[in-house]
């Protein structure tokens, strides 16, 4: 659990806040004016959190309201030792804070990897508090039928995957992850693809390995990858509601797809996407791994400022 004043040499300047709502000191960060243009929420998947987001935090912030989350396990949230850290845990965690604590309606969300999975269960839960859906390099899972055969043919190509499923099979996965501190970075670059390694300072690899000091602060970023590779039965969430599912899909949507991403393989994820919204936009961004707002940061902005105005 990163400090809550550690600004990380000024790149994250954004002051923490915490809710204590879900059980567990759950950070967030909340800019901009309240009734401002339209609430933003924007979601991190594995192994990030909230930093991902630096770069477009205070040009959107400027007009909107930016609410950025860090997941159980992850950033400057605790680490609980006594929870499951399946996906829908993390969806009742976002519903307490964006439902209970914050009240948020006209929400706009914002998703990369896991943040897809996290965000697509809060919209099937509260389709009337969310407004549209903006995703990059990541999947919405809405029990759709193409959906399984795009993620089965993702598994069995995405260099992710592979190493997760020979790392289980040999007895190292739970080593390797339970020492994100040392091994995140590499990870990131090796097996998802950072397409601009100059980014990768000194200052960028702190950031990402300092939530995961100790293996007991590694349990978020072992479990994301274990339910998929390793899943238990009782690890499938229930089919959701063929109504929110009608209505999520009604929603104005676009995915931003960085074409170099080695974990969730392109063609995979924007066949899944189009599953769900065959008529909604998909740019593909060619000089982009599976970290858009790494490599592409402007774009992304650019991007989601149109989608915003549309």
């Amino acid at each position: 659990m990163i400090p809550a004043e550690e600004t990380f040499d000024g790149t994250w300047p954004y002051p923490a806040r915490y809710s204590k709502a879900p059980g567990f000191t759950y950070h967030y960060i909340d800019e901009g004016e309240p009734g401002r243009g339209r609430n933003l929420v924007l979601l991190h998947g594995e192994p990030t959190w909230g930093y991902l987001w630096r770069h477009l935090i205070g040009p959107l912030s400027k007009r909107h309201r930016v609410v950025v989350p860090d997941h159980m396990g992850f950033g400057k949230s605790a680490t609980p030792q006594d929870r499951s850290y399946l996906a829908g845990e993390h969806v009742d965690n976002l519903e307490t804070l964006l439902v209970d604590e914050l009240d948020l309606r006209d929400i706009t969300l914002v998703l990369h990897d896991w943040g897809g999975p996290i965000g697509a269960g809060f919209a099937l839960r509260h389709p009337d508090r969310v407004d549209r859906i903006f995703a990059t390099n990541t999947v919405l899972t809405l029990g759709l039928p193409g959906y399984e055969e795009a993620f089965a043919a993702n598994m069995a190509e995405s260099a992710w995957f592979r190493w997760a499923r020979a790392a289980h099979a040999d007895g190292s996965f739970e080593q390797i992850l339970g020492n994100a501190g040392h091994t995140v970075t590499h990870l990131m670059l090796a097996l998802q693809t950072i397409a601009r390694p100059e980014i990768v300072t000194p200052t960028w690899i702190r950031a990402y390995a300092s939530p995961f000091p100790t293996p007991a602060e590694c349990r978020g970023v072992i479990r994301f990858p274990r339910q998929l590779v390793a899943p238990d039965a009782a690890d499938a969430p229930p089919p959701p509601d063929p109504a929110a599912v009608a209505a999520v899909r009604a929603k104005p949507a676009m995915l931003v797809e960085g074409m170099r991403d080695t974990a969730l393989i392109p063609r995979h994820m924007i066949t899944a996407f189009r599953e769900a919204y065959p008529t909604a936009p998909v740019i593909e961004l060619a000089d982009a791994g599976h970290f858009t707002p790494e490599d592409a940061p402007q774009t992304l902005l650019a991007l989601l400022e149109m989608f915003l105005q549309a």
